[in-house]
């Protein structure tokens, strides 16, 4: 299931110490769609139709495999989210799926069958947002070794909002993959705004598509919402190659 901000998710959410930020998470993404003059579906409205192909891909979006793949994943997350980590690195006490990204990357990017695009969704609190804001400056910086990075990150998740995630120990962990922790808080300094315009526009896109939590993906028109097992992402991938 996704993280979210809903009752029927509250209790189980409760378990990673959720905070007041989740309750408030529905509001912000209303406001950061209302600023891209995107919509969301109403309340009781099914989700809007959705198609790979009109999920936007620039030079600032982080992309892992060919350009050429015949199928792209897109992939809408926060560092912070225990479900993500689920997906990418498995792990969480109470969320039992077998890591989907790692299989992903073996059968499919590997392979040229695949691209893996990587979208914000950081809401869930400050350090949610810290951690977009480095995503953008490794990807700029060190586009080859982003995805080492993005799953050192979920790798290093632990309490939400008040444990690793904020921007001292996202440097302790720059410095141990050997990139240029300088280098990359320089960036974060002067793109800022830059990064946040861009983060609110992964946003807004993502609620538009009909995705209100972590993780939300996005392959060929299909909407897979929530940590799914590996034979979910297989069957949808699988049936446009």
């Amino acid at each position: 299931m996704p993280e979210q901000n809903s009752s029927s998710s509250l209790d189980v959410l409760q378990k990673f110490s959720i905070p007041l930020a989740i309750v408030l998470a529905g509001a912000f993404i209303a406001g950061a769609v209302y600023l891209s003059g995107g919509t969301l579906p109403a309340s009781g409205q099914n989700p809007p139709s959705v198609n790979i192909k009109d999920v936007k891909i620039t030079a600032t979006t982080p992309v892992l495999g060919d350009k050429s793949a015949p199928a792209t994943l897109a992939y809408w997350f926060d560092y912070q989210c225990p479900f993500c980590k689920a997906v990418d690195v498995g792990g969480v006490p109470g969320i039992n799926v077998e890591p989907s990204m790692p299989i992903l990357v073996d059968e499919y990017v590997n392979t040229g069958k695949l691209r893996i695009v990587f979208k914000d969704y950081a809401f869930l609190g400050p350090d949610s947002t810290t951690a977009a804001l480095y995503k953008h400056a490794v990807w700029e910086k060190y586009p080859d070794r982003f995805y080492e990075w993005h799953e050192a990150m979920y790798k290093a998740q632990d309490e939400e909002n008040g444990g690793f995630g904020d921007e001292e120990s996202i440097l302790t962990l720059i410095r141990s993959l050997g990139l240029d922790a300088n280098a990359l808080k320089a960036l974060v300094d002067a793109k800022r705004d830059e990064y946040l315009k861009l983060i609110q526009d992964d946003i807004a896109e993502g609620a538009g598509f009909g995705i209100n939590g972590t993780p939300g993906f996005i392959t060929g028109t299909t909407l897979i919402p929530g940590a799914e097992q590996p034979a979910t992402f297989r069957a949808v991938i699988d049936a446009q190659l």
